[in-house]
């Protein structure tokens, strides 16, 4: 791995460069002190298809001219901008400040219009078409790489318009989440539950919660082993927001259902990482995506 991170690329680069740059030019001057002995007819000599014949015709000044601009063109734009290795250029410009710079012109630019938002509710703003039209477009840029476009997630992305929530559906608490992100983490348990049969009898009980298809034998088995997860679910299984830790009573699986998959999460643990934005997004951008986030499960008709 060295290979890549020590300064021989940046050296070779850049000595790739400049040779190219020479060659260029000694070609030139070669070319343009070769004289080639004509015949009297100021040909070269050469002939092909019996009667055509090469001239011995200096290169047009214009085309002499464009080669010296393009050399000297090059080792000024090589001085002024990156292009030899690890040299930054004197005027000191890079692809990340470009990009920096016009996302602050587009911030500053959007303020006004975000400043009105950031004043209103956010079940106000939730009901703004212009707002939503901009949170849609935060939330396809920023969330549906894992909740999907339709924000309906998928297996280990919680889906956003339903009315389960592991940390909370409370405007706070989705901008919470935004902003800071979360990480959750479902220990490993099945050293303190007992033995792999007790592994599965605790399952069938998980099931049983949810009135999942479940073996009710197995099931009365594995009750006395949820004390072992009643820290985090709560001994009615019903969960803790505070915690992440998801409600085992509703029909909701965010990992997968049935006995295998939930001796998998019991065995070897589980854990999901919800990344903070706010590196990415301003506070008002955030206010936005949040007032959008929280319409997805708050539509009006829906209960809270």
């Amino acid at each position: 791995m060295s290979d890549f991170v020590n300064n021989f690329w940046s050296v070779y680069v850049a000595g790739i460069t400049i040779v190219g740059i020479v060659a260029c030019l000694v070609l030139l001057i070669i070319t343009a002190r070769k004289k080639v002995v004509s015949d009297g007819d100021n040909t070269t000599g050469h002939v092909w298809d019996e009667d055509l014949r090469e001239l011995n015709n200096p290169m047009p000044r214009w085309w002499i001219w464009m080669f010296v601009i393009t050399i000297v063109f090059s080792l000024l734009y090589l001085l002024a901008y990156p292009g030899l290795g690890a040299y930054a250029g004197k005027m000191q410009w890079s692809q990340v400040g470009a990009y920096e710079a016009e996302v602050e012109k587009a911030k500053a630019e959007l303020e006004p219009m975000y400043a009105r938002f950031t004043a209103m509710s956010t079940e106000d703003v939730a009901k703004d078409g212009q707002a939503m039209a901009i949170g849609e477009r935060l939330f396809m840029n920023n969330c549906a790489q894992c909740h999907g476009s339709d924000a309906r997630g998928g297996k280990s992305f919680p889906n956003l318009t339903d009315a389960d929530w592991l940390h909370g559906g409370a405007p706070e608490n989705i901008k919470q989440t935004i902003t800071q992100g979360r990480m959750s983490m479902m220990p490993p348990q099945a050293e303190v539950v007992g033995t792999a049969e007790d592994v599965r009898n605790l399952a069938h009980y998980v099931l049983s919660l949810s009135n999942s298809p479940h073996d009710s034998l197995k099931a009365s088995l594995g009750k006395s082993k949820f004390t072992a997860c009643a820290a985090c679910h709560g001994m009615d299984g019903k969960g803790n927001t505070l915690l992440g830790a998801p409600n085992l009573t509703d029909d909701i699986w965010l990992h997968g259902w049935g006995e295998k998959a939930i001796v998998d999460i019991i065995t070897n643990g589980k854990m999901n990482e919800m990344p903070a934005q706010d590196k990415k997004l301003t506070p008002a951008q955030i206010d936005v995506l949040t007032a959008y986030v929280w319409g997805l499960s708050n539509k009006p008709g829906t209960a809270n």
